[in-house]
């Protein structure tokens, strides 16, 4: 709605990711000469519909500006920073100027009130410099793979870090308690594809270690864990894709060309064959898993989560550290203990590490395998990459974190 206003009333505005821009404002310098740059806000597509502009501030991408002697506009002033908003977009400084009221109703009214106080003082030199250029923007070609805006990238200001997860896709084979909490974090990426793959059907005890709630209706309609999953992550995320079926020599080649996959498996066939088939084409990946204990004499759980990565140039590290095979004929669903909070940390350590392999985190440690003590709340890093393999580098690192 504002989008409209603003463009019905001659101003060269356009959503530009999760922001919203304002371009050709003129502005005085401290020469008192008149140029031109744009202003950028915080979308926020609820307000004006019942809900306040949340974030009053606003960028700006030219030199400080001045009034018509040229003096800072100090009023409006607020921070210097750098801010790649993407496509040639770079932020210079930061504005707060709240309305007597405290808020600003729509963005309409935020955007205009900006414009207005440096455009002002532009046109007390020159009565042609006005914002409203009547010059027509070009809608971007790019669709996001949101359904709605992230404008909380947006609002934290890390829109270039961000921009290192436009992935071209991202494989998640098993969907339970773990997987499913992968999935609700990469969803909340701005990777173009997930590709979720597991054969089970949605059951009652999932419905105990996984995110939100399952409705009992759900339930009793048994669907496939990965179609209840991808139904409820593409209110969010558009490029959700399942497959209900078990990995076999038959689908394997689904995770051709994807940028990294998680493996979120039991050990036999499936596992070792999905392994094989990403170390062959040099696929990055992680596999996750843990191994809980209940210790009768205590009443009490005792075990490990373990995040497993296996990276190009750092794989030979990957076959003793992993299950292949199921061990015995033991029951394995008797001694399968899983609990929702340690499946919801070992998906978000994978996912966190993940980030590190792609810069979107820091990365001084370099760990290939890492695993969480509970009794001990214990990080022990292992397998370190050499310093030629470091995706990211420098840095000391301590083995152990409590």
């Amino acid at each position: 709605m504002a989008l409209q206003r603003l463009t019905d009333e001659g101003y060269a505005a356009e959503i530009h990711g999760a922001h919203l821009l304002i371009h050709d404002v003129p502005y005085v310098t401290a020469a008192r000469t008149i140029a031109r740059a744009t202003l950028a806000f915080v979308l926020e597509p609820s307000a004006g519909n019942g809900a306040n502009v949340s974030d009053h501030r606003a960028m700006w991408t030219g030199d400080y500006p001045c009034d018509q002697n040229g003096a800072r506009l100090i009023h409006i002033e607020n921070a210097s920073q750098k801010i790649d908003l993407g496509s040639g977009i770079v932020v210079q400084h930061l504005f707060s100027s709240k309305p007597p009221s405290g808020y600003y109703p729509d963005q309409f009214e935020q955007a205009t009130t900006y414009a207005s106080i440096i455009a002002n003082e532009a046109r007390a030199l020159d009565d042609n410099a006005t914002p409203r250029t009547h010059r027509a923007i070009l809608p971007a070609e790019v669709e996001s793979p949101f359904v709605y805006v992230d404008n909380a990238t947006a609002r934290a200001r890390i829109d270039a870090v961000s921009r290192k997860l436009n992935l071209t896709g991202i494989g998640i084979v098993g969907l339970g308690g773990t997987g499913s909490y992968i999935l609700d974090l990469i969803a909340k990426t701005p990777v173009r594809r997930i590709l979720i793959i597991d054969g089970d059907e949605m059951e009652q005890h999932n419905a105990f270690r996984a995110p939100g709630a399952v409705s009992l209706e759900e339930l009793r309609r048994r669907p496939k864990k990965v179609d209840h999953w991808r139904v409820l992550y593409s209110n969010m995320h558009r490029g959700i894709e399942a497959v209900p079926a078990y990995l076999d020599d038959g689908n394997v080649s689904l995770l051709e060309g994807l940028d990294f996959v998680f493996l979120c498996m039991d050990p036999g066939p499936g596992k070792r064959l999905a392994i094989e088939y990403l170390e062959a084409r040099d696929i990055p990946f992680i596999d996750c898993g843990m191994g809980l204990e209940h210790v009768e004499e205590a009443d009490s759980i005792i075990g490990i989560v373990r995040v497993t990565a296996s990276l190009p140039g750092v794989r030979d590290h990957t076959r003793r550290r992993l299950a292949l095979e199921v061990a015995g004929d033991e029951d394995l669903y008797a001694r399968n203990i899983q609990v929702a909070d340690l499946n919801m940390l070992n998906a978000t350590l994978a996912v966190i590490r993940f980030k590190r392999f792609f810069g979107f985190y820091m990365d001084f440690a370099g760990e290939h395998h890492a695993t969480y003590s509970v009794d001990g709340n214990l990080i022990l890093n292992e397998d370190r990459a050499p310093p030629a393999a470091a995706n990211q580098g420098g840095g000391q690192e301590t083995d152990k974190a409590a």
